[in-house]
């Protein structure tokens, strides 16, 4: 039995060229020796694909990138992805099917709200691990319910309230607030968790897309509960860029793990086709890119800042953890994602990045001290 555990978390992973295996040529070796690893789907996997009504931009890959996943020491898929609809029950319950048969163990999405809201207890050489899944991003339908597949729901619901409420069609601010009826399951499921399990890691599919630094409410909300309710560790994913990094009560969130393995959206040649636009000038591509000022002067599918990327990084021992930290990564030309070492512009631009994002949200920059190859945390 090993005296170290080492968990390791990225974010989105959405995989399309002929090879797929290629992706992973830089983190393969370095993953296959964790213990445990975890990444979030995006794609849809299914050869039968019929477009849904509200896809805004469909997301899909062929079933067989999950052997390079695999492959290259996967453990865990979330599939609480936005995308998980975008081509009907039909391709979201193959994709279902698809990963399991694939080997791993799934968290986030099932056939019907009781599958769904399942998740994983995995003994990692006696330890017990729980890793619950959620989306918060939520197109019309994309939840499940009794009997419809879907995603295991953390909703966020939206206020507009005027500053000015006696000033017709000024400015409003913006509030968001969990789903109580979300909440309420997610704390008894966490609770539930920390019952059979030694550690609970809760992961969400939330946030604003591209907006630097920016997290919202409902977020805090979330990971807050989630922590009182006995989690140890929130794992962030979606947004497509990083986002700060918060220590509550002890604990490590990562709003936001960015990219980690993403091909180049306008590559995506099968969903343009499907979609019968180009998503560089499709209307829905053009309105969500004003999100982020990012988009102007990008040179490549994303903005600039959505290469930087993190490994999220726990060491547990004894059946706690004992430590926490990101190792900087980015996406070069060619998505073929490698950790950056101490030297590499990179690393530093990764490193000074986060720190800047954290201090905007008004959270503690200072519990990032770099050591060595890594940002430690806890």
């Amino acid at each position: 039995m090993k005296d170290e555990l080492t968990f390791l978390a990225v974010g989105d992973i959405g995989l399309y060229r002929d090879d797929f295996f290629e992706y992973f040529v830089n983190i393969r070796d370095y993953f296959r020796k964790a213990d445990l690893c975890f990444g979030q789907l995006e794609s849809v996997l299914s050869d039968r694909l019929e477009l849904s009504s509200c896809t805004r931009m469909g997301c899909s890959s062929r079933p067989e990138c999950l052997e390079a996943i695999k492959d290259a020491g996967f453990d865990v898929l979330s599939f609480a992805s936005n995308h998980a609809l975008d081509y009907g029950r039909t391709a979201f319950e193959d994709t279902l099917r698809n990963i399991r048969n694939a080997g791993f163990y799934l968290t986030g999405a099932g056939e019907n709200e009781e599958k769904a809201r399942e998740y994983p207890i995995i003994d990692v050489e006696g330890t017990k691990i729980a890793i619950l899944g959620y989306g918060s991003i939520l197109p019309q339908g994309f939840w499940a319910e009794e009997a419809r597949p879907g995603v295991n729901p953390a909703r966020g619901i939206t206020a507009y309230v005027p500053v000015e409420h006696d000033q017709p069609g000024t400015p409003c601010r913006i509030y968001t607030f969990p789903h109580p009826d979300d909440l309420k399951r997610m704390q008894a499921a966490v609770k539930e968790a920390k019952t059979k399990a030694d550690l609970v890691f809760v992961s969400f599919h939330w946030g604003i897309h591209f907006k630097e630094a920016v997290i919202t409410d409902y977020e805090r909300y979330y990971a807050h509960f989630a922590i009182d309710a006995g989690a140890d560790l929130i794992i962030g994913h979606h947004q497509h860029i990083l986002k700060p990094i918060e220590i509550y009560n002890g604990k490590v969130i990562f709003y936001g793990l960015g990219n980690f393995c993403m091909e180049e959206v306008m590559n995506f040649k099968k969903d343009q086709e499907m979609k019968r636009q180009d998503m560089r000038t499709s209307k829905s591509h053009t309105e969500m890119t004003k999100i982020s000022d990012a988009f102007k002067t990008t040179t490549r599918s994303f903005p600039m800042d959505s290469y930087l990327t993190m490994v999220a990084k726990v060491r547990i021992k004894d059946k706690k953890i004992v430590g926490v930290s990101y190792l900087p990564a980015y996406l070069p030309v060619g998505s073929q994602t490698y950790i950056c070492k101490p030297g590499d512009e990179r690393f530093d631009e990764v490193v000074e990045y986060v720190k800047k994002i954290t201090a905007a949200m008004d959270l503690d920059p200072s519990v990032l001290k770099l050591e060595g190859d890594e940002v430690r945390l806890i």
